[in-house]
């Protein structure tokens, strides 16, 4: 039998088909909940990776991202994909290069021909119903339930024999997957018994009509068995069948007989039903990865599969906008970026200016193209990382060991603990939990070091004296700097060009936001009034 795999090189059972032929069986014999289903697959054996969730997973807003950003609609309605398994995928790039060249070539496909993108929307679809009719709690007859089911993995297995015809990347594995299954005897004696279910035989009928249209008489003129079908049984058989279990002391009754025979043919196909859930679990992937480029290009913005170039090679990034923006209902501004192989740049400029969001999308484009799926950029050169450490939110918590300063130096510790040459590094507001002098000794004994590790780091500061003395003395020559763009009347555009930032705008933003000294007295003044 040939497997099912959109997500490597080399095709592989990802899913734990233990569990979920487990849970087939429960789901058959009584209905259940979609729950036994979604652990089995939550527990796919991915590629090997290099990359730890632990250590960017929560600044990238990963979960948020998936479930605002990773959406798939089938049959024009919406869809809810296993959120679990695609952040797994996403946080967990394959090491192998083999491994994301196949998924870009099956999203090159689906993004070349609306017949193959079709295609495997009617599959998701088709096995969407048969997960439905498994865990239907209370259906109206179980022993019709389960034909439904039988019924159901059949239109699975025939529609992917019938799908991706001459298609050159992954997608002929789902194809020669459906055609393996359906060429099996198993399949047969499947299609055999929902024949049988449909056809057991047929009748000819008279029927007489009066002058005023209704029957005035039937006459059943001839009974035809299907005699062809492997599970007819002639009427004289199953009298003497069940007079010999009479007699041995067994009571059985055609409907027990009939749950048996269901329960047979599923066992034969259970293998083949429980790869289905990966089949769904990876086109679920490709789906929604594709709808983003959809929802991307409705706002004007541009998602491409970008050059890759080997770890610690430099970046170009071409309209980079920052996806969670757009799922936030904000038109992102895109921008350009450059960065030399192992470069450090140093971000500056106002605070609402962009520039955390800016090393989010940063972020977020280095994981999604090294995962092979759609990056948020119209073109350009992305390296593949080994690795992705982002440190941008550190919020307080209760339970801390350390405070605010603290904490930021462990995560610091962590990031050359952990990291290999060529990975990537985004660090928000450097050493902002301490004294400016204090902190400009540790943010510059960070940025002087990191280059020693090979890693390509994007970090932002709003010490913007302490920026302007680097971009003088050059420490290092892979030190570059950016800062936020602003317009004739010194409003931040989004954007951002090369250089140090000579103000954070403080007294703009505060003045935006109503933080005036004039502003502030009125308040206080109106809170008398009242009083008085």
């Amino acid at each position: 039998m040939e497997i099912p795999d959109l997500l490597g090189a080399e095709a592989a059972v990802r899913v734990d088909v233990g569990a979920l032929k487990q849970a087939l069986v429960f789901s058959f014999a009584a209905g259940g909940s979609q729950e036994g289903f979604d652990e089995a697959v939550a527990a796919s054996r991915l590629p090997e990776t290099g990359w730890d969730r632990a250590d960017f997973a929560r600044d990238v807003y990963l979960d948020d991202l998936v479930a605002r950003c990773f959406e798939v609609r089938l049959g024009g309605k919406p869809h809810a994909v296993h959120g679990r398994f695609v952040a797994r995928v996403l946080g967990e790039p394959p090491r192998a290069r083999a491994d994301v060249d196949a998924r870009r070539e099956v999203l090159r496909e689906l993004a070349a021909s609306k017949e193959r993108r079709g295609e495997l929307e009617k599959i998701a679809s088709a096995v969407v119903r048969l997960r439905a009719l498994l865990c239907q709690s209370r259906p109206l007859s179980q022993r019709g339930r389960r034909i439904e089911v039988l019924r159901a993995a059949r239109e699975c297995f025939e529609t992917l024999a019938s799908s991706f015809a001459g298609a050159t990347s992954a997608l002929g594995r789902l194809r020669a997957f459906g055609a393996s299954v359906a060429a099996s005897p198993a399949h047969a004696r499947l299609v055999a018994l929902l024949d049988h279910d449909e056809q057991a035989g047929s009748l000819d009928l008279r029927v007489r009509v009066g002058a005023d249209g209704e029957v005035r008489a039937m006459q059943i003129v001839r009974v035809e068995e299907d005699h062809a079908n492997p599970f007819h049984v002639g009427a004289l058989r199953r009298f003497f069948a069940r007079l010999a279990l009479f007699f041995r002391g067994w009571r059985t009754t055609s409907g027990e007989v009939a749950e048996r025979l269901l329960t047979e043919v599923l066992a034969g196909v259970e293998e083949p039903v429980a790869l289905l859930f990966q089949v769904l679990a990876h086109a679920e992937v490709m789906l929604a990865s594709l709808s983003l480029r959809d929802r991307a290009e409705r706002e004007g913005l541009a998602m491409s599969l970008p050059d890759l170039a080997e770890p610690g090679e430099g970046m170009q990034l071409e309209q980079l906008f920052n996806p969670l923006l757009l799922a936030a209902g904000v038109h992102p501004v895109a921008c350009d970026l450059r960065a030399a192989a192992g470069a450090v740049v140093l971000v500056t400029g106002p605070n609402s200016g962009g520039k955390t969001r800016l090393l989010q999308g940063i972020a977020i484009a280095q994981m999604l193209a090294c995962a092979g799926l759609f990056v948020p950029v119209r073109g350009g050169r992305i390296p593949r990382a080994p690795g992705l450490f982002a440190s941008l939110y550190e919020e307080p918590r209760p339970d801390a060991p350390e405070g605010h300063l603290g904490m930021e130096l462990l995560r610091i510790r962590r990031l050359f603990e952990r990291l290999d040459v060529g990975s990537l590094v985004v660090l928000d507001e450097l050493c902002s939990g301490t004294n400016p002098s204090e902190g400009e000794e540790i943010a510059r004994l960070v940025l002087t070091l990191l280059p020693e590790i090979g890693v390509q780091a994007f970090v932002t500061t709003h010490l913007l004296q302490f920026a302007a003395r680097l971009a003088q003395e050059q420490p290092f020559p892979a030190l570059a700097f950016l800062q936020v763009e602003l317009d004739a009347q010194q409003r931040a555009t989004y954007r951002f060009v090369p250089g140090v930032a000579r103000t954070s705008l403080a007294q703009q933003t505060a003045a935006r936001l109503g933080v005036t000294r004039e502003e502030l007295l009125e308040r206080i003044a109106a809170k008398r009034r009242g009083r008085g």
